[in-house]
This record gives C-alpha cells, sequence and structure tokens, in this order.
C-alpha cells in the first residue's frame, strides 16, 4: 500500500483540505486511512472552546473512526513556523519521535497520509539544522504537492519540484487549490504542467471547507494515480 505526504508551496495553500479531502474519498473506497500531522500549531478559540484546526477538520469529516492519539505528536499555541511555536513553550521537535509514529501507523493502516507545516523548508528545530524537507527523505515516503493558482504560483511550485527531485522525493502528484477558472489560473496550471507533466487535479475556490468536502477528485489523474479499484494502492 502506498503512503505518503501531503506537502505545500507555502503556508496556508490548503494541505489540510487535501489531506481531508484524499483521506475521505480514499476511505470511501473502503481503504483504511488514518491522516497524521506531526506538528500543528495555532490553538483557535471558538464558542469558548479552544482547539486545534487541523485534527478537528480530519475527525470531523472522516468516514472512519479516527484513533485521537495519532493524528499529530506536537501541538503549540502560537500560530508560528513549528520551530518557533516549540521554542515559545520551551520545548523541541524529536524528529526521531516522529519517524517512529509513521513507522508504527504504516503497519497499521492500509493508507498513511503525513500532512506537512508550512513549506518544505520549514525548521523543525531552534538551530535550523533539521526541516521537514529532512524528516520527509527519512521516512522514504513520495509527496502530494498542493499549491495556489494564482499570481505567483508558478515560481513557488517550480521551486518547490525542483528541489524535491534534486533530493531524490517522488512527486506522486500536484494539487492545484483554489482555481477561480480566470484565464490566468488557468494559464498558471497549465505552465507548471508542461515543466512537470505530473497527475493532477484541481479544486475550485470555495468560501466554506464542507463545500471542499463535496468537491470529488475521484476522476482526477491524481486519483487515479493513488488508487486502483482492486484497491490495492500504487
Amino acid at each position: 500500500m502506498q503512503h505518503f505526504w501531503v506537502v505545500g508551496t507555502d503556508t496556508d495553500v490548503g494541505k489540510t483540505c487535501v489531506t481531508t479531502l484524499l483521506m475521505r474519498q480514499l476511505q470511501s473506497q473502503g481503504i483504511r486511512v488514518t491522516p497524521y500531522k506531526p506538528v500543528q500549531t495555532g490553538e483557535v478559540f471558538e464558542n469558548g472552546q479552544a482547539y486545534y484546526y487541523d485534527s478537528t477538520m480530519y475527525e470531523t469529516y472522516s468516514l472512519q473512526p479516527l484513533e485521537r492519539a495519532s493524528l499529530n505528536d506536537y501541538s503549540f499555541k502560537e500560530p508560528a513556523s513549528p520551530h518557533f511555536a516549540a521554542q515559545l513553550e520551551g520545548q523541541q521537535i524529536d524528529t526521531k519521535r516522529i519517524l517512529q509514529q509513521i513507522n508504527r501507523l504504516q503497519q497499521v493502516v492500509d493508507v498513511l497520509i503525513c500532512e506537512g507545516a508550512g513549506g518544505i523548508f520549514v525548521p523543525l528545530d531552534a538551530n535550523g539544522e533539521i526541516t521537514l524537507l529532512d524528516v520527509i527523505m527519512e521516512s522514504q515516503l513520495p509527496v502530494v504537492v498542493v499549491t495556489r493558482t494564482k499570481l505567483g504560483t508558478i515560481n513557488h511550485t517550480m521551486l518547490t519540484l525542483e528541489v524535491l527531485q534534486s533530493r531524490g522525493i517522488e512527486v506522486l502528484g500536484i494539487v492545484f487549490n483554489g482555481d477561480t477558472g480566470s484565464a490566468m489560473d488557468r494559464n498558471n496550471i497549465e505552465t507548471i504542467l508542461q515543466y512537470h507533466p505530473k497527475p493532477y487535479a484541481i479544486i475550485p475556490q470555495y468560501k466554506e471547507f464542507s463545500k471542499v468536502m463535496d468537491h470529488s477528485i475521484t476522476n482526477t489523474s491524481l486519483f487515479g494515480r493513488l488508487y486502483q479499484h482492486d484497491t490495492k494502492i500504487i
């Protein structure tokens, strides 16, 4: 079975939306899937309750029961880069612990989807010696890249793909998130695919998370890359 990372070209490109959507639509095929976000930051206060957006979205939209303790290892209150958010709370992120959890979860589910934080070069330690990219390389798992469609995405996406390629990390496909249908958005997508012809999916711009969850990508080349009808992941 194919386990993989969902990584972004930047922060707030929709990694959690895509992770949740892929989880949900793979689950709908009868596959045991769990998401795992090693580090989440930014505690949310709403209606007198505190929660973390990423793991809450997983639990809310999963079609299967999820083990809450397995959804992430580090949660920090400050909405900041993981290394700084950890530093503010006097903690350090143990990447060995993250890799051990990744290895463990691969043994108990059909598909493990690991969600990154920020872009691939986001630091995980105060000294800047370890980045998310280092953990991805250590995990030996391929990635799905999430990017925007608006102005600036060509540069951000090409840089991300070039780095992944230079490090020998397999890219399973690209998700273009937030497509407005404009001529510029469409040209941005076409230009990126011209240089990097990968399986892909396009998600339109939605104002509500629930609307994204109603959007089907099962007929896209990306989903075809991830799923076969005999329930084997390729």
